[in-house]
């Protein structure tokens, strides 16, 4: 049977632009076909849930009845009252289905990956979990179960992302662009298109396809005569790192140009991560969607609820304290493995470096130029470099497979 992944060859492009083809047409024309537009989406969801996938699709209809479900009844309480147990239980609820799929690998649940496991299970627990959120914080009053539907399930970003907020999504989809908009949008759709192949067809593939498993294989060898050491992991360490930014970045180039075709402006994943000046930067430049949301939901939300229960008398350390926590979740999410927790207590402890180094600065009137912008931005890519080694999983093969 047809089982088509999103983005996955220059076909599927061609099937999926004749398929927005009427959509464009009529938003071109001052007219959205939300009904068409919704039948669209649920056939490519289908196709890409078809063949050997087929109990994903089962599990990604459970999970949207739960999802539906619980957010329905969390917006009908919150009209009449606001207990914060009740708020707690039902974020815990909304990411318990995700919560399962990340521990049953450890624990060897396998039916519990074959019953919830699904492909993009993460990105749309963080769009319901952050309804729920707002919907607590009275940003969002009332729950529309048909807009709710087409927001989970809005077909460029469902595997993968980028993350957008349900607010931001609602306004885009209740109206039209003016034709002047929606001629740029397709302008900036073309161009994400071409730069994605770029990135993802091209550049992935040299770095991924024909370096990686090169480079690997030589720094394996070297290091099963050195200890488990070998000047190639530098090497692996820049060719898995650069690889791993131009497949998802050239992936969410993708879900956004496609997003920008069907009149709906998906915020953008990636800002040159690369030139940050700091650690800090780099997360406001990196998998923004993803970064930003682990900031307004998870760090604001850990720091908002230190100050208030006044646990920590200093600000430094209710902040230090927040990122450590929020990276260390952000780790977890990725899976529970060693170096994915690792990363993201790498990345928790860099960011409270990086603030005392800020501090220091400005306190002792540390000189600022060109020169010392530069070098910050090659200390903040090596650094990364650094991590993302660490991220990917090839320490692990090396040191204790």
């Amino acid at each position: 049977m047809l089982n088509i992944q999103p983005y996955a060859d220059p076909k599927y492009f061609v099937i999926l632009l004749l398929a927005l083809a009427p959509l464009a047409i009529g938003l071109y024309f001052g007219k959205r076909f939300a009904l068409y537009e919704v039948i669209v989406s649920l056939v490519f969801i289908f196709l890409m849930f078809n063949g050997s996938k087929y109990h994903e699709g089962y599990a990604l209809v459970i999970y949207m009845i739960w999802q539906w479900l619980l957010v329905w009844a969390y917006t009908l309480y919150r009209k009449k009252s606001n207990n914060s147990w009740v708020f707690y239980g039902a974020t815990f609820l909304g990411a318990l289905p995700l919560v399962l799929i990340k521990i049953a690998p450890a624990a060897n649940w396998t039916h519990v990956s074959t019953l919830l496991g699904f492909m993009g299970i993460s990105y749309l627990t963080f769009r319901s979990v952050a309804m729920i959120m707002e919907t607590r914080d009275g940003s969002i009053k009332d729950f529309d179960p048909w807009l709710f539907l087409r927001f989970m399930l809005f077909m460029p970003a469902i595997s993968s992302g980028p993350i957008d907020r349900y607010r931001r999504f609602v306004k885009d989809i209740v109206t039209v662009p003016t034709r002047e908009k929606y001629v740029a949008m397709l302008e900036k759709a073309v161009w994400y298109f071409f730069l994605g192949f770029l990135y993802k067809f091209i550049l992935a593939y040299i770095l991924g396809t024909l370096l990686l498993p090169h480079v690997e294989h030589l720094t394996l060898l070297s290091a099963s005569a050195h200890h488990g050491w070998s000047w190639w992991l530098i090497a692996v360490m820049y060719v898995d790192g650069l690889y791993l930014f131009f497949d998802f970045a050239g992936y969410s180039l993708f879900a956004v140009a496609t997003s920008y075709v069907m009149g709906i402006e998906l915020p953008m994943n990636f800002n040159k991560p690369f030139l940050a000046k700091n650690l800090k930067d780099f997360w406001n430049r990196w998998h923004m969607s993803l970064s930003f949301w682990f900031r307004d939901y998870i760090f604001m939300r850990l720091v908002f609820l230190m100050m208030k229960k006044k646990w920590f008398k200093s600000r430094v350390t209710i902040s230090n304290i927040a990122y450590i926590a929020n990276m260390l979740i952000m780790g977890f999410w990725h899976g529970l493995t060693w170096y994915y927790i690792a990363y993201g207590l790498f990345h928790g402890v860099g960011l409270v470096i990086n603030d005392a180094w800020l501090r220091y600065k400005k306190k002792h009137n540390v000189p600022h130029n060109k020169f010392t912008e530069i070098l910050a931005i090659i200390i903040t890519f090596h650094v990364v470099m650094i991590s993302f080694l660490l991220f990917l999983g090839f320490l692990d093969k090396l040191w204790f497979q």
